[in-house]
C-alpha cells in the first residue's frame, strides 16, 4: 500500500505540474503579466496549499513539531533543492526586481519569523501580523506589475492558436492544484510511514520527509517550467513560495491555533537560522549575471544533501556528527562564501566599468 501511495503521489505531481505550468502561463497572456508575477502570486499560493493544509492540521492535532519543521524545511528546500533541480536543467534567470524587492522580502520576513519566536512560540498576534505583511506583499506585487514597463506582457509564440479563455486557464489551474495537493498527500502518507518506522522525531520528520512532500508540488512545477522554458517562473515560484509559506502558512496556523504555535529550542537554535543563511545565499548567486548558473544549481543540491544528513546524523546521535559538522564549518562553508563574494565583486566591477564606459561615449 505505501508503494502505491508513493507511486500514485509521483504520477500526479508531474500531471498537477504540467496543468498548474500551462494554466498559469495562460492567464499571465490573458492579463498581460509576465510569467515571473505569475509564479510570485498565483502560482505560489497554490503550490503552498499543501503546506498549508499539513501545518494547519498539525498544530490542531497537537504536534507543533511538525507544523513548525513543515514551514521552516519547506523554505529551505525550496532554495536548495527546486532551485538547484530546476538550475541542472537549465539556467534560471533572475529578473532584476527579483534581486532588488522579492528576495529581500523573503529574507525579511524569513528574520521576522525568527524574531517571532524567540520567546518560544509564533502567538496569534504574530500570525496576524505575518498574514497582514503577506496581503500587504500580493497587493504591492500586482500594483508593480501593472506598471508599464515593470513586467512586460508575455508574447505570443509565433504560430499559436488564439489565446485560450481566462476561464479556461483559471480551470486549469484549479486542476492543477488538486493533483497536487492529493499527489503530494499521498507522498507525505507514505514517506511518513517510512520514517516513522525508522523511529525519526516529530521535528526531523517535519524538517525532512513531510517537508520534501509538501515542497514536491514547487518542484515539479518548476522543473516543467524550466524544461517549458518559463524560467522566470520557476524561479518567482520558488521565492514566492517561501514568502507565502511564511505570511500565509505559518500566519494562518497560528491565528486560529489556541495559544499559537510553540517553537522547538532546535529550531530556534539551528533551523530558523539555517532557513534564513538559505535565502541570504540566493542573494548573490542571482546577482552574478542575474541567473542561477549550473554549478551554482549543482552547489545548492549539494548543501541540501548535507543539510539532510546533518540532521539525520543528529537525530540518530551518530558518532560521526561532530566530524561531518567540523568539515561543514571549516573548510566547504567558508570556501563557499569566499568565492560568491570573489564573484560578486567580479560582477559588480565589470557592470561598474560598463556604466562608466557608456558615460564616455555620451
Amino acid at each position: 500500500m505505501t508503494v502505491l501511495l508513493l507511486l500514485g503521489g509521483f504520477v500526479l505531481l508531474v500531471l498537477g505540474g504540467e496543468v498548474l505550468v500551462r494554466g498559469a502561463g495562460g492567464l499571465a497572456r490573458s492579463f498581460g503579466m509576465s510569467p515571473l508575477v505569475v509564479g510570485l502570486t498565483v502560482v505560489s499560493f497554490a503550490t503552498s496549499a499543501p503546506e498549508l493544509a499539513v501545518t494547519v492540521g498539525a498544530s490542531l492535532s497537537g504536534s507543533p513539531g511538525l507544523a513548525v519543521g513543515n514551514v521552516v524545511g519547506s523554505n529551505i528546500t525550496n532554495i536548495l533543492l527546486v532551485l538547484g533541480v530546476a538550475g541542472l536543467i537549465l539556467p534560471l534567470a533572475v529578473r532584476l526586481p527579483v534581486v532588488r524587492r522579492d528576495v529581500p522580502i523573503m529574507i525579511a520576513l524569513c528574520v521576522l519569523l525568527l524574531v517571532l519566536s524567540l520567546g518560544g512560540s509564533v502567538s496569534r498576534l504574530d500570525g496576524i501580523v505575518l498574514l497582514a505583511c503577506l496581503v500587504a506583499y500580493v497587493a504591492w506585487t500586482i500594483v508593480r506589475s501593472r506598471r508599464k514597463g515593470d513586467a512586460p506582457p508575455v508574447e505570443i509564440e509565433e504560430g499559436a492558436t488564439k489565446v485560450r479563455s481566462p476561464w479556461l486557464d483559471a480551470l486549469l489551474v484549479a486542476a492543477g492544484v488538486a493533483m497536487l495537493v492529493v499527489g503530494a498527500g499521498w507522498l507525505v502518507e507514505g514517506a511518513t510511514a517510512v520514517a516513522s518506522a525508522l523511529g525519526l522525531s516529530e521535528l526531523v520528520i517535519g524538517l525532512t520527509v513531510v517537508a520534501i512532500g509538501t515542497s514536491l508540488p514547487e518542484l515539479a512545477t518548476s522543473v516543467i517550467a524550466a524544461i517549458r522554458g518559463d524560467v522566470e517562473m520557476a524561479v518567482g515560484n520558488a521565492v514566492g513560495s517561501n514568502i507565502f509559506n511564511i505570511g500565509a502558512v505559518m500566519g494562518i496556523t497560528a491565528a486560529i491555533s489556541p495559544g499559537g504555535v510553540p517553537v522547538e529550542p532546535g529550531a530556534l537554535r539551528f533551523d530558523l537560522p539555517v532557513m534564513i543563511a538559505v535565502a541570504l545565499a540566493l542573494l548573490p548567486v542571482a546577482f552574478t549575471g542575474f541567473c542561477v548558473a549550473r554549478w551554482e544549481a549543482g552547489l545548492f543540491v549539494g548543501y541540501y544533501g548535507a543539510y539532510i544528513a546533518y540532521l539525520l546524523l543528529d537525530s540518530a546521535g551518530h558518532d560521526a556528527l561532530p566530524e561531518f559538522s567540523a568539515v561543514m564549518l571549516l573548510f566547504v562553508i567558508p570556501i563557499t562564501v569566499l568565492t560568491l563574494v570573489v564573484l560578486t565583486s567580479y560582477e559588480v566591477g565589470v557592470r561598474r566599468g560598463r556604466r562608466q564606459e557608456r558615460e564616455q561615449q555620451r
